[in-house]
Parts: structure tokens; C-alpha cells; sequence
């Protein structure tokens, strides 16, 4: 059984990305998988990052921030549950990593080096998205930005190998049936998690 963090970077606690991150949970929980949710909409902390990348000790850090990287710490398995805007995550979202994903906790630069170590090797993790445009379009004409951003350049950054992309599109004129199709989808894509 895997120690699972389901993290939903929506800001809005009645959004569909909150039902399809209860879902994944409930079927991480029904298959034995030790699951913990982290809403960031719940989480008080400041969204910029004022400090500096070459410091390699925080202080100062809010007691949320702690938290989050404790449980990041912990899980074996991490899931970003996210809708796209503007072709990337939400501000919360982004501003969530840049606040926890700290040097000396996810990476550590080398010393006269342009290479890094990666903290958090060991680790993986699924993207779970929501977006208005049909997850094949933006994959082929937009190239999933959000995605490339979240798979390379922040976890493949800090270590953490990711192991699948589930696109959900799109939502805004999508029907209950639809919506409901896709919870039931999720909660199974929960209880195989690997």
C-alpha cells in the first residue's frame, strides 16, 4: 500500500476539481492506500516567495508551509488535481510551489556547478487537469503547457517522476452525465494507484 498526497490547487472549494479530488481519494482509501487530501484553498500562507534560491536554510515559514512539506515529505505517491487557466495552473497552485519547494527541502544547488541534486528522488506522481478546451487540442495545437511546466520543470526538477496526465475537457458546457462519467473514472484511477 502507498502513502498517497491528493493535492487540489483549485482556489474555489465547490469547484469540480474538489469533487474529482475527493473522488481520487476515495478510491486511493477503498483500495488500502493511506490518502491524505491537502486543498490549498484551506492553507494559510503569503502566495509570493520573497526570499532568496541560494539560501539554503528558511525561516519564517508559515505553519501551512510546514505542514504541506511534511506531507510532501511523506507521501510516496503525489496527485495534482488542477484546472487550466491561461494555458497554466492557478496563481494559488503556482504560488503554492514556489513557497514549498524550497532549497535544501526539494532541490539543492552544487557549488560552481549549473547542476542541482534532486531532493525528492523516489517519488511519483500524477496530473490530473480540468480544462474548456478538448484535452487532444490542447495536447497537439497549445502543446500542454500546464503539463510541461508540472511534469519537467517543477516535479522532474526536484526528483519526482511522473507517471501519468489524465485530461478532462472540456468543462464549461460539459453535462452532468459527463461530469459524473468522469468521477467514476477518477475514483477507479484511484484505486489502481501504483
Amino acid at each position: 500500500m502507498k502513502k498517497i498526497l491528493v493535492i487540489n490547487g483549485h482556489p474555489n472549494k465547490e469547484s469540480y476539481c474538489a469533487a474529482l479530488t475527493r473522488a481520487y481519494a476515495n478510491g486511493a482509501i477503498k483500495s488500502g492506500h493511506e490518502t491524505v487530501i491537502l486543498n490549498l484553498h484551506e492553507l494559510q500562507f503569503s502566495l509570493n516567495f520573497n526570499g532568496s534560491y541560494t539560501a539554503q536554510k528558511m525561516e519564517g515559514l508559515e505553519k501551512d508551509i510546514i505542514f504541506a512539506q511534511e506531507k510532501i515529505a511523506w507521501a510516496q505517491h503525489i496527485v495534482i488535481i488542477h484546472p487550466v487557466w491561461w494555458g497554466s495552473v492557478p496563481a494559488l497552485l503556482k504560488g503554492f510551489f514556489d513557497r514549498t519547494l524550497l532549497p535544501g527541502f526539494a532541490f539543492k544547488y552544487k557549488k560552481d556547478s549549473a547542476f542541482w541534486d534532486k531532493l525528492l528522488t523516489g517519488k511519483t506522481s500524477s496530473i490530473i487537469y480540468t480544462s474548456d478546451t478538448p484535452p487532444f487540442f490542447y495536447r497537439l495545437f497549445y502543446r500542454a503547457p500546464s503539463v510541461n511546466m508540472l511534469r519537467d520543470r517543477v516535479l522532474g526538477f526536484c526528483g519526482i517522476k511522473n507517471i501519468s496526465v489524465t485530461g478532462i475537457g472540456p468543462i464549461r458546457k460539459s453535462s452532468q452525465t459527463f461530469r459524473e462519467n468522469w468521477l467514476l473514472k477518477i475514483e477507479k484511477l484511484g484505486r489502481s494507484a501504483k
